[in-house]
């Protein structure tokens, strides 16, 4: 046993040990920093083992959150060897092409047709869960909580609060067979909405934040130029995508340039949007928009696909029916199946970071976390109100699912810290409620469908 340790050690010293230090590059020039590739692999590999609390029904997200939150703070206990993770410019930019990839996925998945049959009560859900909590933020909870900082700080905490994570609540329905509810529909169409109502927010506050102070004429103008901008690209995209398609399926139309083209279309979209003056998040969603099955096929279907189809071509009745029905389902999704692995390497590294940038510290201040406290009533109670634009449906679980902030609210938060707009006790303290709202969400919202079921 004491010959294995031996050995373990010393494959350590040799594979891990030059890590530690600077590496020249190939010419010669300014040193590589090796640590990147132990730093990455550390931070895949933690977030990968924090899935764990999935076990306990909570999404994987809050597990690479609380991982960063960990990996972050360990300098309180004399701990700094994660502190540089913080300033290397090879993971931030990693970040950064997460969440244009996270982003680019929920496009992918939203459907404008589908959201156009929700019908206006999943737009009006949205307006409400939009509008409430974000002049709650802004106008009433931030300064009454946090007086004397400047006015694009509490818009940026209005902007947090308008977000929804629809990955949460799909996940909890789906677990349920629930989907197909009234509910459901709603909450997921609202979501879509909710979720381009809120980029286009967050472009106009980023602004507001970046430039100091700007008319609201000049706020119509952003907010113009935003749904301009994401309906133009969405239309454009519909109508060049097939034809560019086609071009480049007559060079390969197998799956590497299928991936190309769907990376592509994202990595532009979200440069374009920049040009424009705004975020690239919202370039890469409307990417996401735009891409539908219809423009790949000219390219192969994906090799289970065509061998099932092969298996099942001499067959007829309910068995070949059902076949047919997974068969189509893998090639509709198989765009988002190869961008899965991308997501899977670069977003956990964005949650990851976004943990890492919370200090613990701040929250030792019994005032700062109790501000938390209060936001986070705020936010939930915002996202309550929309559950009464549902109509018919079960207003207190179309709330509840409309409350985890997850994903998109990290995205705000993350880039206002970034860009030096939120101060770090303001952005620990809308973290913090990113965390709650996530981690409430799913057994409330369990326990409302639980009984919902058992009383139809």
């Amino acid at each position: 046993m004491n010959r294995q340790w031996f050995w373990l050690f010393t494959v350590f010293v040799l594979v891990a040990g030059p890590a530690f230090g600077a590496s020249p590059s190939i010419d010669g020039s300014d040193p590589i920093d090796a640590r990147s590739f132990l730093f990455i692999a550390i931070l895949l590999i933690g977030a990968k083992t924090c899935s764990l609390i999935e076990k306990v029904g909570q999404p994987a997200i809050l597990g690479e959150l609380l991982l960063g939150l960990v990996l972050g703070n360990l300098g309180l206990i004399g701990i700094d060897f994660f502190e540089a993770v913080k300033l290397d410019q090879h993971i931030l930019f990693f970040a950064e092409l997460g969440v244009v990839i996270l982003l680019f996925q929920i496009g992918l998945e939203s459907n404008i047709s589908e959201m156009m049959k929700v019908g206006p009560r999943a737009l009006l859900v949205a307006l409400i869960g939009v509008v409430v909590p974000f002049v709650l933020g802004a106008f009433v909870a931030g300064p009454l909580l946090m007086p004397g900082l400047e006015r694009h700080v509490y818009l940026m905490i209005g902007g947090a609060l308008t977000a929804t994570s629809v990955a949460i609540a799909a996940s909890i329905f789906r677990d349920m067979k629930l989907l197909d509810s009234q509910e459901a529909k709603i909450i997921l169409g609202a979501a879509v909405f909710d979720d381009v109502l809120a980029l286009i927010a967050f472009s106009i506050v980023m602004a507001i934040g970046t430039v100091g102070s700007i008319s609201s004429g000049e706020i119509a103008g952003i907010f113009g130029e935003s749904f301009l901008f994401l309906f133009g690209a969405v239309i454009l995209g519909h109508y060049t995508a097939a034809p560019i398609g086609h071009a480049l399926s007559k060079i390969s139309s197998g799956v590497g340039m299928k991936f190309g083209l769907a990376v592509t279309f994202c990595l532009c979209f979200a440069y374009f949007a920049h040009v424009a003056g705004l975020s690239p998040i919202i370039g890469a969603f409307a990417a996401g928009l735009v891409l539908d099955q219809v423009h790949f096929r000219f390219f192969h279907d994906p090799e289970i696909v065509t061998d099932l189809k092969a298996c099942v071509q001499h067959e007829t009745g309910e068995i070949r029916d059902n076949v047919m029905k997974v068969v189509d389902m893998h090639a509709e999704k198989h765009v988002e199946d190869l961008m899965n692995p991308l997501y899977h390497f670069f977003t956990p590294i964005f949650f990851v970071l976004t943990g890492m940038s919370v200090k613990l510290d701040t929250l030792f201040d019994s005032q700062t976390l109790l501000t938390a406290l209060i936001l986070t009533v705020v936010a939930v109670g915002g996202k309550l109100v929309a559950g009464l634009g549902a109509g018919a449906a079960k207003k207190m679980v179309v709330g509840i699912g409309m409350v985890p902030r997850g994903e998109v609210g990290l995205v705000f938060a993350m880039a206002g810290h970034t860009a030096g707009i939120l101060p770090a006790e303001v952005f620990s303290v809308i973290v913090l409620m990113v965390i709650i709202t996530t981690l409430m969400t799913p057994p409330l919202l369990s326990y409302l469908l639980k009984k919902h079921v058992d009383t139809n």
